[in-house]
């Protein structure tokens, strides 16, 4: 009896350890970089004459026969390749891609869009304000300092630091900026309540005015003349720029000009 019962356990242990045994692990490559969608707004233009989200999707994500696309034609669709980004021309504080309905057409309807950018050390991403949409930051690598301005009313600056899941928010139309102020890199990620919403950088906004208009708004012609206003222009950044001297002096670097 107590020889069949050292058998049964044995058996019992063999059966647990065989079920219990890992499946063999496959390799997990990573999926091929999607595209952008070079014919975005066209696609999106088409989407919004749709009567419903339903029809819109119908109208995206079928072929001729109304059958659902499959593979890369399908994946193009649904997802939005961050990868896909580059510095702009003259940016030298890193890139920013803003997923909206003219490069994702399949946010047509849905209120939605999103940022992701990789800001190096000691870049800014200039003072802007969105148009139409609220949006929530957040940090998923490094440190950013933050702030915004709402409007007149509320002219104080509400200034932030973020660490790595760390978020905060621009309410819409606020004047806000993002600045790494170390000599790491650091990357966030961004939602706003559009699909649309719009980004207009302030100087380069202002500095399109009429040269006399700049330089009686600013106040300081000793300083600033109307003849010296275009230059001025020629030197205005884009984007993601160097950021303050007292960081670049700090991590070694230096700001061209």
């Amino acid at each position: 009896m107590l020889i069949r019962s050292s058998v049964t356990v044995a058996i019992l242990s063999f059966v647990v350890s065989v079920r219990a045994a890992p499946a063999a692990l496959t390799a997990v490559t990573t999926p091929a970089l999607v595209p952008l969608i070079s014919n975005g707004p066209a696609i999106a233009s088409g989407l919004k004459m749709e009567p419903s989200v339903v029809n819109g999707l119908t109208k995206l994500l079928t072929d001729s026969s109304g059958n659902i696309l499959t593979g890369d034609a399908l994946r193009q669709l649904t997802v939005f390749d961050f990868n896909n980004q580059a510095p702009a021309a003259g940016s030298q504080g890193g890139s920013i891609l803003l997923a909206t309905v003219d490069n994702f057409p399949i946010l047509q309807e849905l209120g939605i869009s999103g940022a992701v950018s990789f800001i190096e050390p000691c870049g800014l991403n200039i003072p802007h304000w969105h148009n139409r949409a609220d949006e929530i930051l957040t940090v998923v690598e490094g440190v950013l300092d933050t702030g915004f301005v709402q409007e007149n009313g509320f002219l104080t600056e509400i200034e932030t630091q973020l660490g790595k899941y760390q978020a905060t928010v621009f309410p819409m139309g606020s004047v806000h900026y993002q600045q790494n102020p170390t000599c790491s890199s650091a990357v966030f990620v961004a939602g706003l309540n559009n699909q649309d919403p719009g980004r207009s950088d302030i100087a380069t906004s202002f500095w399109a005015l009429p040269s006399d208009l700049i330089d009686a708004a600013l106040g300081f012609p000793t300083t600033i003349g109307g003849d010296t206003i275009d230059a001025w222009r020629s030197h205005l950044p884009v984007n993601l720029a160097a950021g303050v001297d007292s960081c670049l002096q700090a991590c070694g670097l230096t700001k061209e000009v």
